[in-house]
């Protein structure tokens, strides 16, 4: 991509009204724009890291046998009132709306219910168990509060994926096997040193679950977490859990801030079983199906990403979720034959597979570095003229500051 083709800008000023740092820099750096509270579009920049983000997880959720399609959003009032949580005294978060032709319908916040539903057509015996089916999709909350950017919208992407199970043992291998992928998918992100398997209230899904916990000054939950033993427990239970069965103490454990980035639920028989979801086992009996639930925000990952790595420069993104790996940024590009030149070196990092934004913009060379820093690509390297003549590029590493004085050939053996 060419810069002076991208539509997007870099901005000075933010909305009044944004007060979340991850917002601010992607609004700023041209990866998003806030339509209202909550409710934002993403970008071609932005697009580029969601689409990283949710490739990720594709892989470890097709490693862990999960099969990839995509639901409706539109909700029908009856199959929700059948588990009670059509009720807003069970479930407020529910955007819902009157249909033309008579009833309600409501926008999807979560989809256990229809996905249940749907399997009744393809389950009837327990030799079509155990199965998980996933997607990615705009889930939609109406949520009293929205001021943490990205990181809690009215409306965001998640991947959210279903179990369905003949027996308990079958339901806790799957179980057991998304809690790994979920750990393998927080560390190609980059946040799995920080990121904890904790217990935690099930809310309007189940009484308990695990959430995955990510320490971030700018979450909106406390967590007490103790390192060495890898135990992690929400606040909003802390008084409920055993912690001699856990084997700590409460003065073992560290009171920190957190943001969850993902969520599993068991929800045994009873939910299959409020929606008619049965199988028939090897006598023959008709039983309700084992379901669990398995969430991960992709775009509020994208937000805690933001608030843990970015500087007082701006966004700072590892590698393997950056919209692009380098971002060349041409210099004196008013005489023709250097400009040629850096066109020539664009190519040649595009023709090696590298990803690259190429600054070929007609602006000061201030400009291009502040706005390179802003953007926060792995690498930025330096074509100019005084490098063409001194056979060299100047290579930065956004994340750590490092600075390298590289020939074209090792350039290119260093980015191919």
């Amino acid at each position: 991509m060419r810069q002076s083709k991208l539509f997007t800008k870099t901005q000075k000023e933010v909305p009044g009204d944004e007060q979340a740092l991850n917002a601010q820099l992607l609004i700023r750096a041209g990866y998003i724009h806030k339509e209202m509270a909550g409710v934002y579009q993403l970008l071609p920049l932005g697009f580029r890291v969601v689409e990283k983000i949710k490739q990720i997880v594709r892989e470890e959720i097709n490693s862990i046998g999960g099969q990839e399609m995509i639901a409706t959003s539109l909700q029908r009032k009856d199959l929700w009132e059948r588990t009670s949580r059509w009720d807003d005294e069970v479930v407020d978060v529910w955007f819902k709306s009157e249909l033309k032709a008579g009833g309600e319908v409501g926008f999807g916040w979560s989809h256990e219910e229809p996905l249940a539903d749907m399997m009744i057509n393809h389950i009837s015996s327990y030799k079509d168990l155990p199965t998980m089916i996933y997607q990615f999709q705009n889930k939609l909350r109406n949520e009293l509060r929205a001021k943490s950017g990205v990181m809690r919208g009215r409306e965001f992407v998640m991947k959210d994926s279903y179990s369905f199970a003949a027996t308990e043992e079958q339901h806790n291998e799957m179980y057991e096997a998304s809690k790994q992928a979920y750990t393998r998918v927080f560390e190609r992100l980059g946040l799995g040193d920080d990121t904890y398997v904790t217990f935690a209230a099930g809310g309007a899904f189940t009484e308990f679950s695990h959430e995955f916990q990510t320490i971030c000054e700018a979450g909106e939950d406390i967590t007490y977490i103790n390192k060495e033993k890898g135990i992690a427990i929400n606040e909003e239970i802390l008084e409920k859990t055993d912690l001699a069965e856990l084997g700590i103490t409460k003065d073992q454990l560290e009171k920190v801030k957190t943001a969850e980035v993902g969520n599993i639920f068991n929800f045994g028989r009873e939910k299959a079983k409020e929606v008619g979801l049965f199988f028939k086992d090897e006598n023959g009996d008709k039983i309700p199906v084992w379901m669990g639930s398995y969430g991960i925000g992709v775009t509020r990952a994208m937000g805690v990403v933001v608030e843990k790595f970015a500087d007082d420069k701006g966004l700072v993104w590892p590698e393997n979720i950056a919209p692009y790996k380098v971002h060349l940024v041409g210099l004196n590009l008013e005489d023709k034959e250097i400009a040629d030149w850096a066109e020539g070196v664009y190519n040649a990092l595009v023709e090696r597979g590298v990803e690259v934004l190429f600054d070929d913009r007609d602006t000061r060379p201030g400009e291009k570095f502040a706005d390179s820093d802003l953007l926060g690509l792995p690498y930025r390297v330096v074509a100019s003229k005084r490098g063409r003549e001194e056979g060299k590029f100047e290579v930065v590493t956004r994340a750590t500051g490092e600075v390298r004085s590289l020939t074209e050939e090792e350039l290119f053996a260093d980015f191919a």
